[in-house]
């Protein structure tokens, strides 16, 4: 899963009284935050030999299994738990853009440039993710939050320009879809999971997808055989990586975080994710790390730093959520 985690609402996740539930929150939220930054290095590590299309739809498949056997431990197949009615093409429009627009696009991008490039654009997912939010939910930001939005956009925009020089790459593009993609599953997850809980949302989206990802991945198997047996070990970890990693194991502990310390505190651990993102590329795949593009990292991290801070008018108060997005004491 993708380079940043779901928006999740104040109602589902309580904030918690004490300091140490605070602290071990914030800890658990960065571990979950560190292991989301690192989607696009691996992703570009798998790409650089497996089929992008493979890549993308391959890991969902993968992290769906583990839903599905996570779910089944929490008793969360039962029918009484089940999601119901309308929740269902809720769940479908959740998948389109977190189990199969983001891991697509940006694998079809990693192809092409460097992780610390879609760093940067995926960078603005946050913010991102608020707009649909607001538009979904019948609020009405203030004008702070749209001049940070439109501010955002502009330096994104600017950054890729400079890198493409002069003009967007073809990669870009795919970029910008994983953004809008991410930003839409997210937000029709984040409000979803205030009846689900936000654990249930995303391994239901992941799950609710199987049918139409096993049949296309299998043929893409077949299709791209001897490829894919060709693929080295390293190729390989950076699979691995995105399918247990980035699209399951961190959101046991993004949301366990966010259930421990708070969704407005923990939160802003998101800010940091384009930095270790940057990091990684340059550890894991020895990216050069150039001070443009720090700059361009700390300009845009502080406008959705503004952007989210910005007045936003609440719409009609959601429903109590039916069950707790956290993992039970047993899994932790």
């Amino acid at each position: 899963m993708p380079a940043s985690s779901p928006t999740s609402s104040p109602a589902s996740v309580p904030a918690a009284p004490h300091s140490a539930p605070h602290s071990s929150g914030m800890l658990l939220g960065f571990i979950g935050v560190a292991i989301f930054s690192q989607t696009l290095p691996f992703t570009r590590m798998a790409v650089a030999e497996l089929d992008p299309i493979f890549v993308a739809l391959a890991r969902a498949v993968l992290a769906a299994l583990l839903a599905l056997a996570l779910l089944a431990m929490r008793g969360a197949l039962a029918a009484a738990r089940r999601p119901r009615g309308g929740q269902w093409p809720r769940l479908a429009v959740t998948a389109l853009g977190v189990v199969v627009g983001f891991p697509v696009f940006s694998s079809l991008a990693m192809r092409e440039v460097p992780a610390s490039h879609g760093a940067i654009v995926v960078g603005l997912l946050p913010l991102a993710t608020a707009v649909f939010a607001a538009w979904f939910g019948g609020e009405r930001p203030s004008a702070g939050f749209w001049l940070s939005a439109v501010a955002g956009s502009a330096l994104v925009v600017g950054f890729a320009v400079w890198q493409g020089a002069g003009g967007l790459q073809h990669a870009d593009w795919y970029l910008f879809a994983a953004v809008v993609m991410g930003a839409l599953g997210y937000a029709e997850g984040g409000k979803l999971s205030r009846e689900l809980g936000g654990l249930e949302t995303i391994s239901w989206a992941l799950v609710a997808s199987l049918p139409v990802l096993v049949p296309v991945t299998a043929w893409l198997v077949l299709r791209d055989l001897p490829a894919i047996a060709a693929a080295s070990p390293r190729a390989w970890g950076g699979m691995a990586y995105v399918s247990v990693f980035s699209m399951f194991v961190g959101f046991l502990f993004w949301y366990a975080g966010l259930a421990k310390g708070g969704v407005a505190r923990v939160g802003q651990i998101q800010l940091l994710q384009p930095f270790l993102t940057l990091a990684g590329g340059a550890l894991i795949l020895s990216e050069p790390l150039d001070a443009p593009t720090i700059a361009f990292a700390v300009a845009v991290i502080a406008v959705v730093a503004v952007g989210r801070r910005a007045a936003v008018r609440q719409g009609a108060p959601a429903p109590a959520p039916e069950t707790s997005p956290v993992l039970p004491g047993r899994i932790h």
